[in-house]
This record gives C-alpha cells, sequence and structure tokens, in this order.
C-alpha cells in the first residue's frame, strides 16, 4: 500500500509508535478548543506533506477519519447539556456548550486518525514487526505471529472472491431476501472458517519445525537501529505540539479555552 518513502519512513518503527503512543495520551488532557484545533490542523499538514500513500487511498483515508469524527462529535452536540441554548426542537437540543465539546471531541477524534494515518502511511509491517523484536525485546513467537496473519489475510481475501465465483457458476447466488442472505453468510463463513484453521494449523506447525519460537541466540534478515532521523522525528513532533499551544495563547480563534468548564 506504501508508494511513497519519506523521512518518516526511515525513523525507527518502535520510536515512531511510542512517540504516537506518548501523544495520544497526552492530547487526552487537552481541554482548550483553540489548542485542538491548531495541533489538528498542523498535523493534518504534516500528514498531506509527508505520507506515504498515492492521492487516492489519501483521500479515501481522510473522508473516512473525518466521517468519523463527524459522527463522534454529533452525539455530544444534539443531546449535549449547556445552559446558552442555540435550537431546540423536540428532544434536540444545541447549546454553545454542547457546539463547543462536540467540536472538541469531533477534533480529537480526527487527529487521533491523522496520527495513525502518519503511522500507517510510513511504516512498513515487517520492519514494525522487526524493530519490536529487536528494540523493545517482544518475543519471536509473538512477532512472527503476526507476520504470518498478516501474509493470511491477503490469502483470505482471494478466497473470498474464489468462492464467490464458484457460488455465482452453480446459481447458489440467487437466492434473495433474508433468509437468503442468511444462507449467504452462513456458507461463506463455514468456508473461510474452516480453510483459515487448516492454514493455521499448517503455519504453526511449520513455525515451531523451523524454530521461530527460539528468543535467543537468533539472527535478522532485516536489521532495525536508531538513527538521526529519529531525533528530527521527535523535534518535529514536539515543535508542533509546542508551536499549538503558542498560537492558541496568542491567536486564539475560539472563546472556548476549557470545554469542560
Amino acid at each position: 500500500m506504501l508508494t511513497y518513502h519519506t523521512w518518516l519512513s526511515k525513523v525507527n518503527p518502535s520510536f515512531k509508535f511510542l512517540i504516537i503512543a506518548v501523544l495520544f495520551i497526552a492530547l487526552l488532557t487537552v481541554h482548550n478548543l483553540n489548542t485542538m484545533i491548531w495541533i489538528t490542523g498542523l498535523f493534518f499538514i504534516l500528514y498531506l506533506v509527508f505520507n506515504g500513500f498515492n492521492i487516492k487511498l489519501s483521500s479515501w483515508m481522510l473522508l473516512l477519519a473525518l466521517i468519523l469524527a463527524v459522527l463522534s462529535s454529533t452525539t455530544m452536540i444534539f443531546f449535549g447539556q449547556g445552559t446558552h441554548i442555540l435550537f431546540k426542537w423536540h428532544f434536540l437540543v444545541i447549546s454553545k456548550e454542547s457546539l463547543a465539546r462536540g467540536c472538541h471531541i469531533g477534533l480529537r477524534t480526527f487527529l487521533f486518525s491523522i496520527l495513525s494515518l502518519i503511522f500507517v502511511s510510513t511504516t512498513k509491517p515487517v520492519l514494525f514487526f522487526y524493530s519490536l523484536m529487536q528494540q523493545l525485546k517482544l518475543p519471536p513467537k509473538f512477532a512472527y505471529g503476526f507476520l504470518a496473519a498478516f501474509r493470511i489475510l491477503p490469502m483470505m481475501y482471494e478466497e473470498f472472491h474464489i468462492i464467490r465465483a464458484a457460488m455465482k457458476v452453480r446459481g447458489i447466488e440467487k437466492n434473495k431476501g433474508p433468509k437468503g442472505q442468511y444462507h449467504k453468510i452462513k456458507r461463506y463463513a463455514i468456508t473461510l472458517l474452516a480453510q483459515s484453521i487448516r492454514r493455521a494449523q499448517r503455519t504453526a506447525v511449520a513455525m515451531e519445525a523451523k524454530r521461530f519460537s527460539l528468543a535467543k541466540n537468533r539472527t535478522y534478515y532485516y536489521k532495525t537501529g536508531v538513527s538521526s532521523y529519529d531525533l528530527i522525528f521527535l523535534l518535529t513532533m514536539s515543535m508542533i505540539v509546542m508551536l499549538a499551544f503558542v498560537l492558541s495563547s496568542t491567536l486564539p480563534l475560539t472563546p472556548f479555552t476549557n470545554v469542560i468548564e
């Protein structure tokens, strides 16, 4: 899925994962709407400039993130509490306070999606698991197990198309209505589950025979380490956060400095 390789692709995957995880936890404590607006905008620019997806895939991912953000904000906007009522219709009540809190939740959801996309669009899964084993000392049996499961996903997708084509040839796909859809899902689920169980058993036996569970004295085909790009990444993320706090105090876009109050 990765089309372009930017400098973010050269950052150690484990280090990148830890920094983004720390940002997730730290941003949960931010209740200033201005800070959330600025920090979301700055990380959004970083993603647009340095993501590794092509334009079409990147646009679809952003659209899904935007839809998720809107859905997460509507509940608080329409049903939140507040004293300054802006709109009221039956059980739908929109106040200034609920609007600010809803926008804050939506921005936070969109920001978390952007941070996740920054990691996903600039990280190869194989290198990520190798980095987990080498830098974070994840047991190889778990890391290689995740890698094997990751490789099986395209096979399941291909099997799904084969099963669907076989059912169309035999005329089984012609059943309509709720009952027909139920039997259709049942046929797909049972077939795919049976194939996955057999494949998982063969994979487990093969991995055990080749000593993938060995934790000591193991050599690796891919070597990952720390480089100057890790320091650049840390400085970039820190500067974005600090710049967002400075801009929120010098150039506030809303009067809401604490949506909790």
